[in-house]
């Protein structure tokens, strides 16, 4: 199939766990580092399809702050092949207009990492058509943590009273306020769990599950997964229609 279904419902915001790069890899008998490279090729096609088909924010979990305990080796390839994904996607971006920005901690990241996310980010700030988020260094209890870090600071200054604290004011703590809470949440290679992901921002995020890897993801397999979105009924607590 070369286009997308007629029944597709696109939602406004989508986070994607895109796992299964090392199981592919070894499948295959190649090294681990090899998966990594690959699954650029999906991602390049999962922006490039969500942008046109009009989602306002994708975010994908790109580096975890528990991947730092991986071997060093395996650590550096990721780096190495981040920033190189940040130099030779740019042309992707400013076609298809998505604006990139960052998710996560920097303090472990590498300066040449930061300048050239960085540059990548001033770059595309004037693209309106989709957000991109790459959640890197990220974790979804350490953000919480950073956001409580930041409202008790202001009512220890006395700029906010505890009362006055709510879902909102946690909201516009995290990293990416700006950005809409998911709509749905992909993952693949098949695991069912959630994997300290955006775990504030998918409270009610439908969740679509594919046993592919993510090598091998293809915008056929975004268009599943839009088929399926689409005939769930999203209820947010309340009593079925």
């Amino acid at each position: 199939m070369s286009e997308a279904p007629d029944d597709l419902v696109v939602p406004r915001s989508i986070a994607v766990i895109m796992d299964g790069n090392g199981r592919w890899a070894r499948k295959k008998g190649w090294q681990r580092v090899r998966g990594h490279e690959h699954g650029i090729t999906a991602v390049r096609e999962t922006v490039t399809e969500c942008a046109r088909l009009g989602v306002q924010a994708l975010t994908l979990y790109a580096f975890s702050e528990e991947n730092w305990s991986r071997p060093e080796t395996e650590i550096a390839a990721l780096m190495s092949l981040l920033k190189r994904f940040l130099v030779e996607e740019r042309p992707t971006l400013m076609q298809n207009g998505v604006k990139l920005v960052h998710a996560g901690r920097r303090e472990r990241l590498s300066p040449e990492v930061l300048a050239l996310l960085a540059e990548s980010v001033a770059l595309t700030a004037g693209n309106d058509r989709m957000t991109l988020c790459l959640a890197i260094s990220y974790g979804a209890r350490t953000e919480l943590v950073d956001a409580m870090r930041a409202i008790a600071r202001k009512v220890a200054a006395g700029q906010l009273e505890p009362e006055a604290i709510d879902e909102a004011t946690i909201s516009a703590h995290l990293y990416r306020p700006e950005l809409p809470d998911p709509d749905l949440l992909i993952r693949t290679a098949g695991e069912l769990r959630v994997s300290n992901f955006l775990l504030w921002q998918i409270s009610y995020a439908e969740i679509w599950v594919t046993d592919l890897c993510w090598p091998e993801f293809r915008k056929q397999h975004l268009w599943q997964a839009l088929q399926a979105y689409g005939k769930r009924e999203r209820r947010f607590g309340r009593v079925p229609s």
